[in-house]
């Protein structure tokens, strides 16, 4: 065993971080349980000036996770974006036997690639994204501690991965995250850069959600922004759907709202999902920490669930007409797509 492959095989600590098509180049970053933790995406952002980072051809980074014989056994969190996800994730992520990760890039990578199959390199044979993702997959299960299990906490659009990803041998469990339509469009009109970030998303997503449908149902120029907040909802929740059919009783859906209703009686459920069988106490312990009482990707600001009451009761009031509007425009597409009625039924509108 080379020394690549022997460091590979003995922790996490050398992260697939980057991962360049033109070259296909992996670049690896050290990393140190203390940059996992604090790490909300395992993007550019977990990089710092003093970071150490190594550029290693694909085929020799696939040879040393071959030669280290790395398992795949890592669970995963799905999400529509702006449902809490990273608080589930530091939330679980505080029992030992669950080692959260969270946004790792190059699953975006291999999502983009699924999403559009003409950016396939020309040179890849058939069958090699499957190996690709088990390579990527297997190096996101190490952990620093035996008995540990991987969760990883993938980007929104990732769930596009979903059905080959849950379909694997592993056999991994997954918690889908989501909220209710009417919820989500006023998450993303209370927050300027999530609006923002829609309107830029808007194309993408109708591609996506057209692909899945087998025809063109949406085009960007027939929606208005708030039609468009309800199609974004319907994409990403088509999404999860696509791993509820994929992984059964091993997908877990979980509506935000309901956790922060009853915390922990979810967040209980939750655990024991991904076989972790934890107590009352050790639940309320976790609940009471400093995760529920701040803003889950910038821990330095205060955040609670009664601050986000009060801010999306705010925007409900202030767009109360057009998200009325949207609510009737997406009950009116789910008359003509039997799959967006089974989203609905199973975000339980």
């Amino acid at each position: 065993m080379d020394a690549l492959a022997a460091t590979l095989a003995r922790s996490p600590e050398l992260f697939p971080h980057n991962w360049d098509l033109q070259t296909d180049t992996v670049t690896l970053v050290r990393l140190t349980r203390a940059d996992y933790e604090a790490a909300s995406f395992l993007d550019e952002r977990a990089l710092k000036p003093h970071s150490l980072t190594r550029g290693v051809p694909y085929g020799q980074l696939a040879d040393a996770v071959s030669a280290g014989g790395l398992a795949e056994r890592g669970h995963v969190i799905f999400h529509i974006g702006h449902v809490g996800s990273t608080l589930l994730s530091r939330l679980l992520g505080t029992d030992g036997r669950l080692f959260a990760l969270r946004e790792p890039a190059v699953l975006r990578t291999l999502a983009r690639l699924e999403i559009d199959p003409g950016l396939l390199p020309r040179t890849w044979r058939a069958g090699e994204f499957d190996d690709r993702l088990a390579v990527f997959l297997k190096l996101l299960s190490r952990t620093f501690e035996p008995g540990q299990t991987a969760l990883i906490k993938a980007t929104s659009f990732v769930s596009e991965l979903a059905p080959q990803w849950l379909a694997r041998p592993s056999q991994p469990k997954a918690l889908l995250l989501f909220v209710r339509p009417e919820t989500y469009m006023a998450t993303i009109l209370a927050a300027p850069n999530a609006r923002a970030e829609a309107k830029t998303l808007t194309e993408e997503r109708l591609k996506r959600f057209n692909r899945r449908a087998g025809r063109e149902i949406w085009r960007p120029s027939s929606l208005n922004e708030w039609e468009a907040l309800a199609a974004a909802w319907a994409t990403e929740m088509s999404a999860l759907l696509q791993a509820k059919r994929a992984g059964g009783a091993r997908a877990m859906p979980l509506d935000f709202d309901g956790f922060l209703a009853r915390p922990d009686e979810a967040l209980a459920a939750a655990f024991h999902h991904f076989d972790c069988d934890v107590t009352a106490d050790r639940v309320a312990q976790i609940l009471a920490g400093p995760h529920m009482q701040r803003y889950s990707k910038a821990p330095e600001h205060a955040y609670t669930p009664e601050l986000r009451r009060e801010i999306l009761d705010e925007t409900r009031k202030a767009h109360a007409s057009e998200i009325e509007k949207a609510l009737a425009w997406l009950e009116r597409q789910a008359d003509k797509l039997p799959m967006l009625q089974e989203c609905l039924h199973m975000a339980g509108v």
